[in-house]
């Protein structure tokens, strides 16, 4: 019980504070940019350096057999799907009405 009495007064104690503590002004200030006093000026190109300078980049020139590459997928087409759907619901027996009085 005197836990939570405390945790309760420390909680409040710090909701207090926060709202009297002055950490920002509340006074308007416009907004300040800061100056970049260096321009824009020629200079000469800097030396190229290699993008590739700390990995093992190595090519080759040749042809790729067709079987290593893998073969596409085939997607059924949507008209096919439809075809299969609209001859299966022409095949499945209808419901019967039963009228009860």
């Amino acid at each position: 019980m005197k836990t939570t009495i405390f945790a309760f007064c420390f909680l409040c104690a710090t909701a207090a504070f926060g709202q009297t503590a002055s950490s920002l002004s509340s006074q308007v200030q416009p907004a300040q940019f800061q100056e970049h006093p260096q321009r824009a000026i020629e200079r000469p190109m800097a030396q190229e350096t290699s993008l590739l300078s700390h990995s093992a980049y190595t090519y080759e020139k040749g042809e790729v057999p067709l079987a290593d590459l893998g073969s596409p997928i085939y997607y059924t087409p949507l008209g096919d799907l439809a075809r299969d759907a609209k001859k299966e619901h022409t095949a499945v027996r209808k419901a019967t009405k039963i009228f009860e009085d």
